[in-house]
């Protein structure tokens, strides 16, 4: 009889240690897949970081001629990889520029003077109750009054 319960409990023992084991792997393997998940998701973050496609509301149409079709514009991982980094760096260039650094925004506007085509676009009146048009420093100066 002592026999069989030392067998018994060795047995027991063996079952425990294994099943400990089986969680282990399971929870390293879960462990794995957050770490994956999490990566991909700083992978998306850092893309996200790049895409300036929501400027396109606020910016002047362009013609369609001089866009690149998306279908022909395809980029592959190490491409993209590629684009992210180079792009990182101009970033990187334009925020330790000492223009930059000074006046962020008249910077912008320089830049984009320097590089956008001019619209030649004449301010419009108003015309006030009575049918005379004022001129837009007027209407201005009436709004703050407000």
């Amino acid at each position: 009889g002592d026999a069989a319960a030392r067998a018994e409990r060795k047995f027991e023992k063996k079952l425990e240690f294994y099943s400990k084991v089986r969680h282990t792997v399971a929870s390293l393997a879960t462990q794995k897949t957050i770490a994956k998940k999490k990566k991909v998701r700083s992978r998306q973050k850092k893309l996200k970081a790049y895409d300036l496609s929501t400027l396109t509301e606020f910016l002047p149409e362009l013609k369609t001629s001089q866009q690149p079709k998306p279908a022909d514009f395809k980029l592959k991982s190490k491409n993209r990889k590629n684009l992210v980094l180079k792009e990182g760096n101009q970033l990187q260039a334009v925020i330790n520029h000492p223009a930059f650094q000074s006046d962020p925004l008249g910077a912008i506007h320089q830049h984009l003077q320097s590089t956008q085509p001019t619209v030649d676009e004449k301010p419009k009146r108003r015309e006030n109750r009575k049918g005379k048009k004022k001129s837009k420093a007027i209407a201005g100066l009436q709004s703050m009054e407000m």
